[in-house]
């Protein structure tokens, strides 16, 4: 069963995952102080004799941290950098409440992707002011001439338009070449290191086994250095007797 302090946690979570889905205005102060609410929520949850899982702690701090990012995000002023931001950003994989179909923050992350990538749009390609449609309408009353050059115009400001839009659309599929790219560099380099923690363990199980080699080796040369020793007492002893047994039987001639 969830305890006091979950129970309230999941509750604010579920607000601010309702009021980042919602448009905001430049003094919306709410967001902001209820993630640092969470964060000190979720420090207490995980030092909690009865804090959840391990699994759903993981999933919390996913959620968290998205709206921590979002955020930070919003603060950056040009909307390439927020459209480059947000594409880093993970959303939660499981809804924080049972009527939740798809994860909220999974929702809040296509709706910011799309504001993002529009606010881009129309950073780069500008906006059509009244002037240039009351410019269209005028260019009707004009003689042929006139006509023909304000269609030329009309033709190198609809080039331009439509370069300006090509512009957009290869910076957008340049920001996900390089998430793309940077996640495989990140497998890569996962890959990597396990395969240099495989080869230490290797290595490890390798020298021990030259070491307890080498013990046996030693103790092999230290056996054969005494039965080497051995041999030559008895040799010596042997040569001794006999010079002793010669002296005797063959006594020295006067």
């Amino acid at each position: 069963m969830a305890s006091r302090l979950e129970i309230n946690f999941v509750r604010l979570l579920s607000r601010c995952e309702s009021i980042a889905s919602e448009k905001r205005g430049e003094t919306e102060w709410r967001l902001e102080k209820y993630v640092g609410a969470l964060e000190e929520m979720l420090a207490a949850l995980r030092k909690s004799p009865s804090k959840p899982t391990p699994e759903i702690l993981t999933e919390y701090t996913r959620k968290v941290d998205f709206l921590k990012g979002l955020l930070e995000a919003e603060k950056l002023t040009s909307a390439t950098e927020k459209a480059l931001a947000n594409q880093f950003l993970a959303p939660g994989r499981t809804p924080t409440i049972s009527t939740e179909r798809m994860p909220a923050t999974k929702t809040v992350h296509i709706q910011t992707k799309a504001r993002c990538t529009g606010e881009m749009r129309n950073e780069l390609l500008g906006t059509v002011d009244s002037s240039y449609i009351n410019h269209l309408n005028t260019c009707r009353g004009l003689p042929l001439d006139e006509r023909q050059s304000a269609a030329e115009l009309d033709a190198v400001l609809q080039h331009h338009h439509s370069l300006q839009e090509k512009l957009a659309e290869d910076m957008l599929n340049l920001a996900r070449n390089l998430k793309n790219n940077t996640l495989a560099a990140q497998n890569i380099i996962k890959q990597d290191n396990q395969t240099l923690g495989q080869s230490m363990r290797q290595a490890d199980l390798n020298f021990e086994k030259l070491k307890t080699e080498s013990e046996r080796l030693e103790q092999h040369t230290k056996k054969s250095v005494n039965w080497l020793l051995w041999l030559m007492l008895i040799l010596v002893s042997f040569t001794f007797i006999s010079m002793i047994l010669f002296i005797r039987i063959f006594p020295r001639l006067r």
